[in-house]
């Protein structure tokens, strides 16, 4: 898909490039706001955050409002050609709330109600916090919706957490008999036979508990997928009184990184636009790429979320404070970093935070100034360098990632395999397995979407499905239908094991996959840490798959499997089960389908999915690649534009094709050659889309 998408906010159609700014914390020197605009000009910033963890200087006490100090900073902002994504202050209530009203306080999973402090420390089943919530949410809008300066609403901050009081009880008793209707069908879907624990009443159902149930998978599933949609009800809560005056403006709640609390795909789909937030543990060894790649796949996922351009809307412009080691960004990191936002989507560059907090849990969190208090340092040299950057970047403003390839990566699959009691409780590792098979692709310089089960697959030629472990019937069909109609299907072991309830496929693994797969599973077999077998390639195989090498070592899970339809490519090196297969393909319709049975290791993946690709026609962005140099790429209908970037700390050259190149900062032409990257260093290359 080529296209060019508009910016997200028409007030700033440029790239946004700012920070998080609490001038509720200076108010007692206002000489700060004055020299603050003064910095963010001079490092090319042009929107701010403000009023995240506002409520208690909005509110000093209940009912009594000032709004003063943040009337001078938005109408200053707007004197100056400053934005802001003004928030609603929820992610920390202030203490006379807590006080007065301790049912705002948020309950345990071992019942117990937390004191005040920290953040998200609130039940959102309140119905004081909403009631106090709606009320300051109407007078924020009433008063600023329609400022000049203000380009959207940042709703609360990084959303997380359950509450576990009576008010969430009730609420998740009344979400499952809507979703079940009868306490009949709640039993059968959580298989509450098992240990004789049938509910009768639905008075008797409670959340899950560590000192009560825990060991029933189909309501641990339930509840996170409630507190998913509690979530979001809060959200639409918080939304609604700020939609009321302005339906116009477009709204926000900045994601984690890979969190695993809540379903982002559903919350995405109730956000005008993406925003997260991204902390690499950079120069990290001994994997020091593995950084670039972990990240580099946070950026694919939530670009995927809503297909379109998202917002890097916190980053450090140096260090942090709360990582096991907060470690310096080296010389050239910060531009890289930023950058490969940018390559993979974002439309802004934000930082935590703007003025470092002089006291408290983050003071000695990095940000654009420091305690010193001046523009005479390395990190605001950094960011205004890239602030120059992104200036000159315009015309690559709203394109879109052409993909052909997509990995499936889902929550519910992902609560499931971690809930399963399976072959290795000792860590099954679902996630670094997806970012595995992805690192293959970001190494050869393929682009990849990350999509969920409910994705429309129409234009992919390639769908990698690791380890699908909860896989409904919908989903099989859709798979069986994608590779009837001619894409490639590359699935895994540990796939086609649970339905939607989390309750075990019968008539044979991996259940709805079985015919697209042509084959059926037996068992699994556990391998402790350290221990190997591998996958022997048969010699037809180099027919099907050429460029493999003969053998490949594997670890921790070797499924045995029997072919009904699917041809044999590999089979297991050792143990009771050498020369069973370890690798098939599966011809269906106009397509096929590939089963790794057994968990490689590395360099597999890259040799397997470089096959694949020839084989599916999907082209890399650059014809070969040096180590730890990533290509990525953002098209609109006529132009396509490559970030080359270097994530070693040596310089690199990267051959280029014999197609016409213009690097984008400079205005040099290109064609053909050797492309120098310095340490760390970025090189943004355009180029004419094919047939253009």
């Amino acid at each position: 898909m080529r296209k060019r998408f508009p910016p997200i906010s028409d007030k700033l159609p440029v790239f946004m490039h700012g920070a998080d700014y609490n001038p509720d914390q200076w108010q007692h020197d206002p000489h700060v706001l004055e020299e603050d605009i003064r910095l963010m000009k001079l490092a090319h910033c042009n929107v701010m955050s403000v009023a995240i963890f506002a409520w208690s200087a909005l509110e000093p006490e209940e009912g009594r409002f000032d709004f003063g100090w943040l009337d001078r900073v938005l109408d200053r902002f707007a004197e100056e050609g400053i934005f802001a994504w003004l928030a609603t202050p929820t992610g920390a209530r202030p203490t006379w709330m807590s006080h007065q009203y301790p049912e705002v306080l948020r309950v345990g999973a071992n019942r117990v109600r937390n004191l005040h402090g920290m953040r998200h420390n609130h039940c959102y089943s309140s119905p004081v916090y909403r009631e106090k919530t709606a009320i300051m949410n109407a007078k924020l809008a009433e008063r600023y919706a329609h400022h000049p300066a203000v380009v959207g609403w940042h709703i609360s901050n990084e959303l997380g957490g359950d509450c576990h009081c009576p008010y969430c009880q009730e609420a998740f008793r009344l979400w499952l008999q809507k979703k079940y209707g009868s306490l009949e069908a709640l039993n059968l879907a959580w298989w509450t036979s098992f240990w004789s624990h049938t509910y009768t009443d639905w008075a008797q159902v409670e959340s899950p508990a560590p000192h009560g149930e825990r060991m029933v998978h189909g309501q641990n599933l339930d509840w996170k997928r409630f507190v998913t949609d509690q979530t979001i009800k809060f959200y639409m809560h918080e939304l609604e009184p700020l939609r009321k005056v302005n339906p116009e403006l477009p709204a926000t709640a900045n994601l984690m990184d890979l969190f695993e609390g809540l379903d982002y795909r559903k919350l995405a789909k109730v956000l005008d636009v993406v925003s997260w937030d991204a902390y690499p543990t950079w120069h990290q060894p001994p994997d020091e790429l593995g950084q670039a790649v972990h990240f580099a796949f946070n950026h694919d996922l939530f670009r995927s979320l809503k297909h379109k351009p998202f917002m890097l809307m916190e980053s450090t412009p140096s260090l942090t404070n709360w990582q096991a080691v907060s470690k310096l960004k080296k010389p050239g990191m910060h531009r890289l970093s930023s950058l490969q936002a940018v390559a993979h989507g974002s439309e802004t560059v934000q930082y935590f935070q703007w003025r470092k907090s002089r006291g408290s849990s983050e003071k000695f969190h990095g940000a654009v100034v420091d305690h010193v208090g001046h523009e005479h340092t390395r990190v605001f040299r950094d960011v205004a360098e890239l602030g120059e950057t992104l200036e000159g970047l315009h015309e690559v403003l709203g394109t879109s990632t052409d993909a052909k390839v997509a990995i499936m990566f889902d929550w519910d699959n992902r609560w499931a395999v971690k809930d399963a009691q399976g072959p290795r409780n000792m860590g099954i590792h679902y996630e670094n397995t997806v970012i595995q098979h992805y690192r293959a692709f970001w190494e050869l310089g393929i682009p990849a979407d990350i999509v969920g089960p409910e994705d429309d697959l129409t234009g992919y030629k390639l769908v990698a499905a690791p380890m699908l472990y909860l896989c409904t019937q919908e989903t099989g069909e859709k798979l069986e239908r994608f590779v009837r109609d001619g894409g490639m299907l590359a699935s895994t072991y540990w796939s086609g094991i649970v339905d939607e309830h989390d309750l075990c496929h019968l008539g044979g693994f991996p259940g709805p996959l079985r015919k697209v797969l042509g084959i059926w599973a037996e068992e699994m077999d556990a391998l402790y840490d350290g221990e190997q077998n591998g996958i022997v390639l048969q010699p037809s195989s180099a027919g099907v798959l050429p460029g493999l090498a003969e053998e490949y070592d594997s670890v921790q899970l070797c499924e045995l499997v029997h072919a009904e339809t699917a041809e044999v490519l590999g089979v297991y090196r050792d143990d009771f089960y050498a020369g069973r297969p370890a690798l098939t393909v599966n011809k269906l319709g106009q397509g096929r389908a590939y089963y790794l049975a057994t968990r490689a290791a590395d360099p597999f993946y890259r040799d397997y999915y470089q096959a694949l690709c020839r084989e599916a026609g999907v082209e890399p962005l650059l014809p070969a690649l040096p180590e730890g140099v990533s290509v990525q790429a953002r098209s609109s209908e006529t132009e396509e534009y490559l970030f080359v970037m270097n994530f070693n700390g040596t310089v690199r050259q990267v051959m280029l094709d014999q197609q016409t190149y213009r690097d984008v900062e400079s205005g040099e032409t290109l064609r053909g050659g050797s492309l120098e990257l310095s340490a760390y260093g970025v090189r943004i290359l355009a180029r004419q889309v094919q047939g253009k």
